[in-house]
């Protein structure tokens, strides 16, 4: 921060308004913004002259003051209309001031005008006055005063002095500034001098001026779209551009079609050397100039900064320059919806960027004083620059041979405006030595120009010579319908036509156009006219029968002219071959009136003469009889105001007597005609003066007609060939994606012969599939029919072999009982004979007891292959369930549910009946044990030759007894460990729960015995 330089103030004085409405519930306030800070006033009165007699003061330093300045930073006016009951703030208008209009001088107050007022009866204006003062104050002494805000300062800033050792060697400065040009070189801002330095301070101390130019603009219509106005009130278009920092602003201009802003010249001074000077010039970025309508860019174009330092120019005597018209460019959101125009409806801005040695542009400014001859810019100012020529100032020798006299400005259009113009200027040529020449004439010549005053009511008066004969005629015309059309087609018709006897040669047609068809009569609207003329009966009777009536059938298009259909003649004699009728007039005279209708075809006009229409009307022709005289209207306006003559005595004797005998006075030389000839010449003075007037208020009426008329059609031209332009690149567009949608169409139609191909090729691969299916689960199915028709014959041999073995086990038990009745035997015997009885029965059980036991040996193996295919059968059963889960989940799971019912009942059954078998057989050897040994007890010992015998006997029944248990749980445990190896039954189904009970029951049965 450098050190604070003077402090100012920019005090604006509001003193009072005028052309204001008075309205006593309202009160006016006047707000000033300046740099986003705002002061107001306080409210005054809502009359016509309110006195505000404020002053509002912001305090600054020059530097911001000199930043604000460059970057033209507006103050602001803002007026209110405040309600006084409901608060509410309505704006009046506001007024800009420029700041670098303000001056420490004291200046007088001026009006300025509220723009944008609501108040358009008047125009509201402020008296005002802006002026800069200094602050002597402190800021200490007053801390709550406003302080503008400073503008903001230059980005980024290179202590290059505190890298550098204070050498003055030029080999050291040479190789320094080598080594400095490989770096980054930045502009810091040294306010308190002015300049911005680039590069070390004592390596680089020349001073430079870099300036830039916004000289013209041209085709700037073409950066907005056409629905926009290209010179709307309120709209101001203005270039902007950032120049080291500081951000400059053209002055603002409303017409894009011909941009009338003045070239400015912005310029900052760099303290830096040429060659480092050029090194920072090429890193820079290009200077962006943006085209822009209030806070958006309507186009930008880049100047490279970099071309000029590459310009070969000695920059110690020449200034190095580059200049030329840059494209402007659309933004990217914009240039993507908008087509881009051709090169010569591109959008330029002519810029100029220079660079020179301060020294040197002030001394090309003594060369320029001292020789007085100014070069001329290499880019013209905005007065230089070529113009359209006005049509109103040409030169008289160029000017055509004059025409004839003008009609009313009225009855012509805006295009005929240039037209008129140079007619005007000739008819004024005409009539200027024309007017000159009239007073000469008279002066010169009295009596000729009395004679001619006297007579110029009879010469220059329109009369209308009708003969006594003549007869007031009143001819009307009803085009009542029109069809039959034999065209193919339907028109819009509109009828016309003209009959100069009738006294005008204006056409009358009938509107609005009706639709026509075939087969179709339509009514035509708008088709009555009537006539008033005079003529002789016989010239009448000879026009009808020499002229018909040529009536024009017209078929009118908006999209293309007018195309005449056909013709249809009115013979108006079958008019006057018609009947006759008397009526009175209104004038009380006998009239007549004749009534013809008639229905008439419609010819072609070009070609074979085909009917192609037929038109119905109704002629009416009504004689009023003969033209009084007093009925003729003579159009002269100024047989009125011209005196009447002096009458002349009907009595020339009694004129003679009255009269001198020296003879009667001339009648130029009495008193009454000289009054009555100076009454005229001023008259004609006088309409000279008028005619004069009006010519000049027609030619400036005109003029401005001209133009307006010219610049709206500079407007309409170019937005013309702004469409056009847009309208071929849409048309191109418009064929390519037709093109582009043709082709996709072909490949649409491709791929979708192909996606029906495919479609057919599937449809065709899924039925031989969905047929292979049926086929393989058909297949499926009778194998899985084929091998549960194996189990259940299988199931059936072990139902037989079960029935078998439970045959078996009655016959068993049959002889179990049967041996019981002969151990029941025995034991009676045995009462007689214990000893050899006991013994043989002994061996008989013994026997038995091996033979039982070879039986169950063989059950057991019977039983454990029957458990070997069941459970070859359940793991078949297993992977058929695995197979055909997905095909045949519900039929398996019901065969399997009932397969494993099957299994349960067979194996409940089987565990039962061995159960039970096991039991009884052990209970009788139980019981048959301890008869035995209640026998031995009651017999006492046995002889000795027995004892082997009952010794190697005893333990026979506890280890069987032990040995089945043994057995029984190792068949459990094998039972119940096939079961589970066979992977369909798992420990929480109930026939391995089962199992496992039973399982715990034999251990604790054997831990029992």
């Amino acid at each position: 921060m450098g050190a604070k330089t003077d402090q100012l103030l920019i005090v604006v004085s509001i003193l009072e308004g005028r052309h204001f409405p008075k309205s006593p519930r309202l009160s006016l306030v006047v707000q000033a913004r300046f740099d986003g800070e705002q002061l107001a006033t306080d409210p005054a009165e809502h009359r016509e002259q309110p006195q505000f007699s404020t002053e509002l003061a912001w305090e600054l330093d020059r530097r911001t003051l000199h930043q604000h300045r460059l970057q033209r930073t507006p103050i602001k006016l803002q007026c209110f209309a405040v309600d006084s009951v409901t608060k509410q703030r309505d704006s009046v208008g506001y007024v800009v001031l420029d700041l670098r209009s303000v001056q420490e001088v004291k200046q007088e107050p001026r009006w300025y005008p509220l723009l944008s007022s609501k108040y358009t009866k008047q125009r509201p204006a402020l008296l005002l006055n802006v002026v800069l003062e200094s602050d002597s104050k402190s800021a200490e002494l007053s801390p709550d005063r406003f302080k503008a805000k400073k503008a903001p300062p230059l980005q980024g800033q290179l202590p290059l002095l505190d890298r550098l050792p204070a050498l003055s060697s030029p080999h050291f400065i040479s190789t320094s500034a080598t080594h400095l040009l490989s770096d980054r070189l930045e502009a810091v801002l040294i306010s308190d001098q002015g300049y911005h330095q680039v590069g070390p301070a004592d390596l680089c101390a020349d001073i430079f001026i870099l300036s830039v130019t916004v000289a013209f603009a041209t085709k700037l219509e073409q950066l907005i779209s056409s629905a926009t106005k290209l010179s709307a009130e309120g709209s101001e278009f203005f270039f902007y551009y950032n120049l080291l920092g500081n951000d400059i602003t053209s002055e603002p201009f409303h017409n894009l079609l011909s941009p009338d802003f003045e070239p400015e010249r912005a310029s900052v001074r760099i303290r830096s050397s040429e060659q480092m000077l050029r090194a920072f010039l090429s890193q820079q970025p290009g200077l962006q100039i943006h085209l822009c309508c209030g806070n958006h860019s309507l186009g930008s174009t880049d100047v490279s900064l970099s071309a000029l330092s590459a310009v070969s120019v000695d920059l110690e005597n020449k200034a190095a320059t580059v200049e030329g018209a840059f494209a402007l460019l659309p933004p990217n959101r914009i240039k993507q919806t908008q087509p881009a125009p051709p090169a010569d409806l591109q959008p330029t801005v002519g810029v100029a960027v220079t660079l020179r040695r301060e020294d040197v542009g002030q001394q090309s400014a003594q060369n320029k004083e001292g020789s007085g001859a100014l070069p001329r810019p290499s880019i013209p100012p905005a007065k230089q620059r070529p113009r359209s020529s006005s049509p109103f100032l040409k030169h008289p020798d160029s000017s055509p041979p004059a025409g004839p006299p003008l009609p009313p400005s009225s009855s012509h259009t805006e295009s005929e405006a240039e037209s008129l113009l140079e007619e005007l200027q000739r008819a004024k040529e005409q009539a200027g030595p024309a007017d000159s020449e009239v007073p000469v004439e008279l002066h010169g010549q009295p009596e000729a120009a009395a004679e001619a005053a006297a007579s110029s009511v009879s010469v220059s008066s329109p009369k209308v010579s009708i003969p006594t004969s003549a007869h007031h005629y009143c001819f009307s015309l009803d085009l009542r319908s029109l069809g039959n059309l034999n065209l193919t087609h339907p028109i819009a018709a509109t009828l016309r036509y003209s009959y100069q006897f009738f006294g005008s040669a204006a056409p009358i047609m009938t509107n609005p156009p009706v639709e026509l068809q075939r087969n179709m009569t339509v009514s035509l609207p708008q088709s009555y006219c009537a006539f008033d003329f005079a003529a002789l009966p016989q010239q009448l009777q000879d026009t009808f029968h020499r002229v018909p009536l040529v009536v024009e059938v017209w078929h009118r298009d908006s999209t293309s002219r007018d195309q005449l259909i056909g013709r249809a003649s009115v013979q108006l004699s079958h008019l006057l071959s018609s009947e006759r009728s008397r009526f009175l007039g209104s004038t009380g005279e006998q009239s007549s009136r004749q009534i013809h209708q008639n229905r008439i075809p419609v010819v072609q006009t070009h070609g074979p003469a085909d009917k192609v229409a037929e038109l119905s009307y109704v002629a009416t022709l009504e004689d009023l009889g003969v033209v009084k005289p007093r009925e003729v209207i003579v159009s002269d306006s100024l047989q009125n105001e011209l005196p009447a003559p002096a009458p002349s005595s009907s009595h020339p004797a009694a004129a003679g007597s009255s009269t001198a005998p020296t003879g009667p006075a001339a009648p130029r030389d009495t008193l009454e005609y000289r009054t009555a000839l100076e009454l005229e010449l001023w008259k004609e003075e006088q309409e000279d003066l008028f005619d004069d007037q009006l010519r000049k208020k027609e030619l400036s009426h005109m003029q401005a007609l001209a133009e307006e008329w010219r610049r709206r059609d500079r407007e309409r031209e170019a937005l013309v060939k702004k469409k056009e332009v847009e309208y071929n690149l849409l048309e191109e567009q418009l064929q390519k994606t037709l093109s582009d949608l043709e082709k996709r169409e072909k490949q649409l139609a491709e791929a979708e012969l192909e996606t029906q191909r495919l479609q057919r090729e599937l449809r065709a691969e899924h039925d031989l599939g969905q047929r292979e299916l049926q086929e393989s689960s058909r297949r499926l199915q009778q194998d899985r029919d084929h091998q549960v028709a194996l189990v259940r014959d299988k199931v059936r041999l072990m139902e037989e072999e079960r029935g078998r073995l439970l045959q078996q086990i009655g016959d068993a038990e049959s002889r179990y009982k049967q041996l019981e009745k002969d151990f029941q035997l025995y034991r009676e015997q045995q009462n007689i004979r214990p000893e050899f009885r006991l013994q043989s029965e002994i061996n008989l059980l013994t026997l038995e007891k091996v033979e039982l036991e070879r039986k169950l040996e063989s059950t057991t193996k019977s039983k454990l292959h029957y458990k070997q295919q069941w459970g070859r059968a359940l793991k078949e059963l297993a992977r058929f369930k695995q197979r055909e889960q997905e095909t045949a989940m519900t039929r398996l799971k019901k065969q399997q549910a009932e397969l494993e019912a099957m299994r349960l009942r067979y194996l409940a059954t089987e565990e039962r009946e061995a159960v039970r078998q096991d039991r009884q057989e052990l209970d009788t050897i139980k019981n048959e044990l301890n008869r035995l040994k209640q026998k031995e007890n009651l017999l006492g010992p046995a002889p000795s030759v027995s004892d082997p015998a009952p010794s190697v006997s005893d333990p026979a029944p506890g280890q069987s007894l032990n040995e089945s248990t043994d057995e029984h749980l190792s068949r459990l445990l094998e039972e119940r460990d096939t079961l589970l190896r066979t992977g369909v039954y798992t420990h929480e189904d109930r026939i391995i729960a089962e199992l496992s009970r039973q399982i715990q029951e034999a251990m604790s049965n054997r831990g029992k015995l």
